[in-house]
């Protein structure tokens, strides 16, 4: 009978390291958001996204791995998914609202969706082999990054009200029955947002300075 692995054992494979360090990005997303500097969120954010995409191309191309590696790899994909794409962006909308109760509304109606959009996609997977049903959770940060570099054009009140919608617009859009690319399962998409990430990285560093 072969020995069940041990749980710390899976710690060691670099795909799942990607993906923990994808979490820590996102942790100190939630982190920043909570203290109120939203440049640096928006960094961890971008971040937590291109880890995510780095691990699945990592995986696809490391040899050895068993489907025993990939089950475990997967489940803690979407689990890190519904941290990243649910609760930070909902994290991020209280914070930039002064977390006044309305604001629970929108935050809900994100988490929920990222919650109800993750486990229908491990329920189905992918819609003939290659899209996704609904917007892919990952887009809502890589927008919401992208929005952000435009809130000093705005009062506190109006951004407010644009992260509310512009928060809300996409949970419905992932929840809708629209078909998506698989974008990072193309290497050459996962250099894109590498590219991406570095740029919105230098301008959200410019900003903090």
């Amino acid at each position: 009978m072969t020995k069940q692995p041990t749980i710390l054992s899976y710690v060691r494979d670099i795909p799942n390291l990607l993906s923990l360090s994808g979490l820590a990005c996102t942790l100190l997303a939630i982190y920043f958001s909570i203290t109120g500097l939203y440049y640096a969120a928006m960094i961890g954010m971008v971040w937590a996204v291109a880890f995510d995409w780095a691990d699945g191309l990592v995986a696809r191309r490391l040899k050895g791995r068993t489907s025993t590696d990939a089950k475990f790899g997967g489940q803690l994909d979407v689990l890190i998914d519904i941290v990243s794409y649910g609760v930070t962006p909902a994290v991020l909308l209280l914070s930039y609202g002064h977390f006044e109760p309305v604001y629970l509304i929108g935050a809900f109606i994100m988490i929920s969706a990222a919650a109800v959009r993750l486990s229908y996609f491990s329920t189905y997977g992918l819609a003939g082999g290659t899209k996704y049903t609904g917007l892919a959770l990952d887009n809502n940060s890589l927008i919401l990054v992208f929005i952000f570099l435009f809130e000093s054009f705005f009062t506190h009140e109006v951004f407010s009200a644009v992260l509310y919608i512009s928060g809300v617009t996409l949970a419905i859009l992932n929840v809708s029955e629209i078909k998506t690319p698989k974008l990072s399962g193309n290497p050459r998409n996962v250099y894109l947002l590498g590219m991406y990430t570095l740029g919105i990285s230098a301008v959200y560093g410019f900003f903090l300075r």
